[in-house]
């Protein structure tokens, strides 16, 4: 049996004619892209918990690394429709390949670009859009998730630098990271961004092995360990949780357009597999039951895709709420599971096996529906933002 789903993409309501042709040329880059270099290694890499080696110097190449940071520090100078279609065709792909380019472009580049001082933007914003530098963003810890204000990593004044003391976990590219972008309390008890670097003394970012999910993505610890971090590499523009939960705003509109590329996939395959496989005398396809999933699944893809583009011109307007960020966030990323699981049941026994792309994808989601704020923080922040009273605690 044939298996090239990525040639198709569903777009029921002709929503294509509401792109521009840079947005369809972007995408049909990085679809090409996706297929020659990730298609052939990412079964592989998921398979033996290894990442796909020099993914982010490829994903340079082809701009999916901050390419909406102004050209002259590297970026492409994109809009936000241009950023959410890569990210939905790298997660066609992969989740941890779009995990890698979200991470980098909206946790790293983002607090530099938008937070930063001009040396900090020069220094680090285009070899990160390159890939010859990969960073990381350092806010969750052992134990605080959901609830950032009660970090306990901290720093102090030292006079001519800081000392960092503390951990984060559950960090995407940290055993790869140059620099890791961290969020830690001042002696005062608010927070700021500090960009630590490789070769800071006391800095270590041991792996996070026996994953079930995002397996061909590299997750680590940021520990330091009394780590002198200059003074210039504090971000100035920014105290408070405003810093880290704007860059989480970026990450999580990025995740609503990334999903629905893995429900493509999962999508197009339950076509195609159910055309071709016949039981009873005829191709599943056939039965209500089979036809009534892919109906379902369609429709779900399709409003997902009309969330996303709506929400996409309201970030380009800079109008986009984080409570509109949230609910595109979790309405997507459960679309996308679910279709996942329910596309794995029409594949039957083939579903499990690692030539098609259900159980990997349904896998790699799991993680997706808890990560940047989980389905039931999401609903909170939806449901502040219709009563007006805070849930949270």
């Amino acid at each position: 049996m044939s298996y090239y789903p990525l040639n198709s993409i569903p777009d029921y309501y002709g929503i294509d004619s509401l792109l521009t042709e840079e947005h369809l040329l972007i995408r049909q880059s990085v679809r090409d892209w996706v297929e020659s270099f990730v298609m052939p290694k990412i079964d592989e890499a998921a398979q033996n918990h290894t990442d796909i080696p020099n993914l982010m110097k490829e994903l340079g190449k082809v701009g999916a690394l901050g390419p909406y940071i102004p050209e002259e520090y590297g970026g492409s100078g994109l809009d936000q429709i241009s950023y959410g279609i890569i990210m939905q065709e790298l997660e066609r792909g992969d989740s941890a390949v779009r995990s890698a380019a979200s991470v980098q472009s909206s946790l790293v580049m983002f607090p530099i670009n938008e937070y930063g001082s001009e040396e900090q933007k020069k220094k680090f914003l285009p070899q990160l859009a390159s890939g010859d530098m990969i960073g990381a963003f350092g806010l969750t810890e052992p134990n605080h998730g959901s609830d950032p204000s009660s970090m306990e990593t901290y720093f102090v004044d030292k006079g001519d630098h800081y000392l960092l003391n503390g951990a984060k976990m559950w960090i995407t590219n940290a055993p790869l990271c140059d620099i890791a972008v961290v969020w830690a309390k001042n002696e005062e008890g608010k927070v700021q961004g500090l960009i630590v670097q490789r070769d800071f003394e006391g800095f270590t970012t041991p792996e996070t092995h026996n994953k079930w999910s995002l397996r061909a993505s590299k997750t680590g610890e940021l520990v330091f360990d009394n780590v002198k971090v200059p003074k210039e590499n504090v971000l100035p523009k920014v105290i408070g949780l405003k810093g880290p939960l704007s860059c989480l705003n970026s990450a999580r509109y990025g995740i609503s357009w990334g999903v629905i590329g893995s429900a493509i996939d999962c999508y197009c395959t339950a076509v195609q597999y159910s055309k071709e496989r016949t039981q009873f005398g005829k191709p599943i396809a056939g039965f209500q039951l089979q036809q009534k999933k892919l109906a379902e699944f369609l429709t779900e893809i399709t409003k997902a895709q009309l969330l996303c583009l709506q929400l996409g011109n309201l970030k380009n307007a800079h109008k986009a709420t984080p409570a509109q960020i949230s609910m595109a966030k979790r309405n997507n990323v459960k679309m996308a599971i679910d279709i996942a699981r329910e596309s794995r049941q029409i594949l039957g026994g083939m579903g499990i096996m690692g030539e098609f792309p259900m159980m990997r994808h349904a896998a790699n989601l799991e993680s997706v529906i808890t990560y940047e704020g989980t389905h039931d923080i999401h609903l909170l922040i939806t449901g502040m933002d219709i009563t007006g009273i805070n849930a949270f605690g």
